[in-house]
């Protein structure tokens, strides 16, 4: 089983032909709702997929917790370990013009997943072979948990966004980190080249069109990324996480885990919303046969 521990939120998307500069008023395109989160649209991409996944989290006791706790029902997610808190269910406000979005996320009940709530659930959490976490989370409890699974030789993949909340020191107690290259050079100051080498097989660094790269200990290896029609690129890294999770937890093989989880994430961006597009393992099986 995987666990996923992290966040969940509404995503309220705005379509717009242009950026509003400071102060301008303009009007939109289409408005939509859908589920988002980097914690839920992981474990959203893994359960698309077929794979067994929990999700640890926080919402708040309103309309938006409500549709959220369904939607994950209704994709097979585990929601043992998802619970109403006190606050308001958090959001994301989505500003998007043609292929590019900005991003503006208000926590909300995230806040609420305290170390408390790892110990509260950490009988079911100790049953998994991999645990995914963002930082959308308090960075204590990101800490107390890796701590934990490292305790306990559970596997960790950790998605540093956003990259400002990273600690140095938690490099030792990850298995996968997987930052963008502008989170990689927030959390380590330097260009992903310079040194990617010294973290062989654990840094895993995605390059949008131009795929992801890694270092195997001998060499930097680019595994190409997948060409595909963009509509919205909201959501492609969480699709990227979830994949990675499940090839790994199949016992893929790191190089072609990293092909499979490229593909899962070309395919999510071709239709509106960070879950809209997440493949089924039928579509990325169907897509990689055209590239072997």
């Amino acid at each position: 089983m995987i666990t996923v521990i992290g966040s969940i939120n509404m995503d309220l998307t705005v379509g717009t032909n242009i950026f509003p500069k400071q102060g301008e008023t303009l009007l939109g395109t289409f408005f939509e709702m859908n589920p988002g989160g980097k914690g839920a649209n992981q474990a959203v991409a893994i359960a698309r997929l077929g794979g067994e996944v929990s999700f640890v989290g926080r919402i708040g006791n309103d309309p938006f917790g409500e549709v959220l706790y369904n939607q994950m029902e209704k994709e097979k997610v585990k929601v043992d370990c998802l619970k109403k808190g006190n606050f308001s269910t958090g959001i994301a406000n989505i500003i998007l013009h043609e292929q590019d979005n900005r991003i503006l996320v208000v926590p909300g009940a995230n806040t609420e997943v305290t170390p408390k709530v790892i110990d509260e659930h950490w009988e079911h959490i100790n049953k998994s072979s991999i645990v995914v976490m963002q930082l959308e989370i308090p960075v204590e409890t990101v800490e107390y948990t890796l701590k934990k699974c490292r305790e306990h030789k559970i596997q960790v993949i950790l998605n540093p966004a956003p990259a400002t909340f990273f600690k140095q020191e938690w490099i030792d107690l990850v298995d996968y980190l997987t930052p963008n290259e502008h989170e990689f050079e927030a959390v380590f100051g330097a260009k992903v080249e310079q040194i990617i080498d010294r973290y062989p097989n654990k840094i895993i660094v995605t390059l949008g069109d131009r795929g992801v790269c890694y270092h195997d200990g001998k060499r930097l290896i680019n595994v190409a990324g997948y060409k595909s029609r963009v509509v919205d690129t909201t959501g492609a890294g969480d699709t990227f996480n979830g994949a990675l999770a499940f090839a790994i937890s199949k016992e893929h093989q790191i190089e072609d885990a990293l092909r499979f989880a490229n593909i899962a994430a070309s395919i999510s961006i071709e239709k509106i919303g960070a879950q809209g597009g997440m493949p089924i393992l039928a579509q990325v099986e169907e897509r990689l046969s055209t590239i072997k």
